[in-house]
């Protein structure tokens, strides 16, 4: 059987500066990235002319191609109309990047909800504003690729599926993160159950339920191992499988997490960002290996 998928990850977590990203990935033998940072600075903040001059020449010189942005698009309080109408302006830029990267996937978010507030209630305005941010992708031909983040609208499996049957739009698709479902009690067998037909991109990454801290891939609760071999050898998945190891504090963190990055990371698990990448890369693969 001839295997379909391929291993990219978010090598931001490696390191911030960008060469030494792509020196540990391919030290690795990977040939992708899900770019979400370079030298510090988030994709989203960069310019077209920026990813030209300075991104582009070093991925050639690695020979590493782009398997989606990164993008915090989407990650912003569902109240924010100032940082959505930003977010359209970003979104717009990241599209253009994205095919200077000949990169179809942007990875996008749901928008935070108030702590304490019922997230049906904020229903119609997350419809209204994901159909924003899909006019955008459709206009460039690109895949929003939604993830399951930890405190916005879509962060159950069902309010997932809502926003999917919602557009029913090849434009959409989830990027399904076991480890934030884990982290919202949900049941990944079951989340996978109900999302299958909307699956598009895997993020490898896991958690433990009792404490909700990121774990190895394989040794917490994401029923990772299970899944996989379900998704690959029953029901033929063909897209990436991206690396997203959360196992260090590494620089960006603090800005991707809305709770204290501590509460999912309470200890290094590796000397550095490097170790904990090629730890994650390795626990994967001998996942595939035993399939």
């Amino acid at each position: 059987m001839k295997e379909k998928f391929m291993i990219s990850g978010f090598a931001d977590e490696i390191s911030a500066d960008f060469t030494t990203q792509l020196e540990t990935v391919t030290g690795l033998g990977m040939h992708y990235i899900s770019l979400r940072s370079a030298n510090g600075k988030g994709i989203e903040a960069y310019t077209e002319e920026e990813v030209k001059e300075q991104l582009l020449p070093e991925l050639a010189r690695f020979k590493v191609q782009v398997s989606s942005l990164g993008s915090p698009i989407g990650k912003a309080g569902v109240e924010d109309e100032d940082g959505f109408q930003k977010q359209l302006k970003q979104l717009d830029t990241l599209c253009r990047i994205a095919g200077i990267l000949n990169c179809r996937y942007i990875r996008i978010f749901s928008f935070y909800i108030p702590d304490g507030k019922n997230p049906e209630d904020y229903r119609e305005t997350v419809f209204t504003r994901m159909a924003r941010f899909l006019e955008i992708a459709q206009n460039y031909g690109l895949v929003l690729l939604h993830e399951n983040e930890k405190g916005i609208f879509g962060d159950t499996k069902e309010r997932c599926r809502l926003l999917m049957e919602e557009f029913r739009d090849p434009h959409l698709r989830c990027a399904f993160d076991f480890a934030n479902f884990v982290q919202c009690k949900e049941d990944t067998e079951a989340c996978w159950n109900l999302l299958k037909p909307y699956i598009s991109y895997i993020h490898i990454k896991d958690a433990q339920s009792g404490n909700k801290e990121n774990v190895v891939c394989g040794t917490g609760d994401g029923k990772i191992q299970k899944l996989l071999t379900r998704a690959i050898r029953e029901e033929g998945y063909e897209g990436f499988l991206t690396l997203e190891p959360h196992l260090v504090l590494f620089d960006s963190l603090s800005s991707l997490e809305k709770e204290d990055a501590k509460s999912v990371i309470r200890e290094n698990k590796a000397k550095d960002g490097a170790e904990g990448y090629a730890m994650q890369y390795h626990a994967l693969c001998k996942i595939l290996e035993g399939m």
